[in-house]
């Protein structure tokens, strides 16, 4: 008996000694989330810090859960932009909302049996209106049960998506891939939908080089397996290749036309640079309304095409 006690003691000792250490690595940054894995039992984390101290998540991340990530990122109040929310007010919105759910459904045909789907939202040049159809997709995706999203600013030149969400600017991406802030610091989750939210973060001054340094994609693989859908809205593809970059970390592109306002040519030319990048559709916006769909939508209409 006494051999059955000792060992039952050194157990509770380790399991004391494990709950301390949980609580010191609950404060800081990211590896929180180490702490929660399918089962309850503890995920072994990646203890080594940055090169500027901050934890980083878990490498065994794929078997943390959404409510975990959600628990310890910020909590921020966000105050969205009726204008920019075709789900805000459904009694005046509702067909505008209707043809964002048939997006979300013909995207889930594209997207098969992906347990994660990483989409970039992209348009030729700017004000073709990608921001607005990344932010309205994705809540089309979190009015499911049991899904959740995750949309990120990656337009580092000119973020817009915080005020579409009414959500602060930083921190956001730029932090994270200069390495100053970890992946929970950065993502923000606003109200009590599964929609969180990481944003562009301060003006920076070479996004270029922050998009291809490596980092972006670390946070994608590790983020992936938390969510159903990750989204990025990302700058145009004409005027800079940012975006051309972040479509060969993602599984599909979505192309966004402003009807009556985007040239054929235009159009054309960057599906030819977009090259063998998968894209899996065109979104045309503003759309006037017409016969062809029947009703008045606030000026949005899909334009459903695999074709480049």
């Amino acid at each position: 008996m006494s051999r059955i006690y000792e060992a039952l003691r050194r157990a509770e000792e380790e399991r004391h000694a494990d709950s301390l250490a949980d609580a010191a690595i609950l404060s800081v940054g990211a590896e929180r989330l180490g702490l929660v894995a399918e089962g309850g039992a503890p995920v072994k984390t990646d203890r080594t810090s940055t090169r500027t101290g901050i934890a980083s998540l878990p490498q065994s991340s794929a078997f943390l859960r959404f409510d975990a990530l959600a628990a310890h990122c910020t909590h921020p109040e966000w105050h969205p932009e009726p204008n920019s929310n075709a789900f805000l007010n459904l009694a005046a919105g509702a067909p505008c909302a209707e043809r964002f759910r048939t997006l979300r459904s013909r995207l889930y045909k594209i997207r098969g049996n992906r347990p994660t789907y990483t989409l970039l939202v992209t348009s030729s040049v700017p004000d073709e209106g990608k921001t607005f159809v990344t932010n309205n997709l994705a809540r089309a995706i979190v009015h499911q049960p049991h899904r959740c999203a995750l949309i990120i600013d990656a337009d580092l030149r000119y973020p817009q998506l915080h005020l579409s969400l009414g959500a602060p600017l930083a921190p956001g991406l730029t932090e994270y891939l200069r390495g100053e802030k970890d992946e929970i610091e950065i993502i923000q989750r606003g109200g009590t939908e599964n929609l969180c939210f990481i944003p562009g973060g301060t003006c920076a001054t070479n996004p270029s080089e922050l998009l291809c340094n490596g980092r972006i994609k670390t946070l994608l693989e590790r983020l992936s397996p938390v969510f159903d859908w990750i989204i990025l809205d990302s700058s145009p593809c004409l005027p800079v290749e940012d975006a051309n970059v972040l479509a060969g970390l993602c599984d599909g592109v979505l192309l966004v036309v402003r009807a009556g306002s985007t040239p054929v040519e235009v159009a054309q030319k960057v599906c030819q640079q977009l090259g063998e990048r998968n894209v899996v559709g065109v979104v045309l916006n503003q759309v006037e309304k017409s016969e062809l769909y029947g009703s008045d939508y606030y000026g949005y209409g899909y334009g459903n095409s695999t074709d480049t």
